[in-house]
């Protein structure tokens, strides 16, 4: 569904900072159309973040998340060149995961 996320990971003295941008609706249930009917709920429902196949951060969102999430956060551990995915999925089912290189 839609665009790769945005992942940028760095390694600073033994810590891992990763930043994270969706590319997700992520409809409420409560906005409505132009013509007044209500649009469907759409939302992530879960954020899995891997460094090297090993998980380090689970979420369970709900539909108070903004569109278009942004998402930062820190590891202890990792170092140039290791890999880390993230992967999400919605109330409708749909999942993506992308990867990118820890610099």
């Amino acid at each position: 569904m839609g665009l790769p996320m945005k992942i940028r990971a760095t390694n600073k003295d033994g810590v891992t900072e990763i930043k994270v941008l969706m590319n997700h609706v992520m409809e409420t249930g409560l906005r409505k159309d132009a013509s007044g009917q209500l649009v469907p709920a759409l939302f992530i429902t879960e954020v899995t973040a891997k460094l090297n196949d090993k998980v380090v951060m689970q979420a369970q969102w709900g539909q108070a998340v903004a569109r278009n999430p942004y998402l930062a956060f820190k590891v202890k551990g990792g170092k140039s060149g290791d890999k880390v995915s993230i992967s999400w999925k919605d109330s409708s089912g749909d999942t993506r995961t992308d990867e990118a290189t820890v610099s």
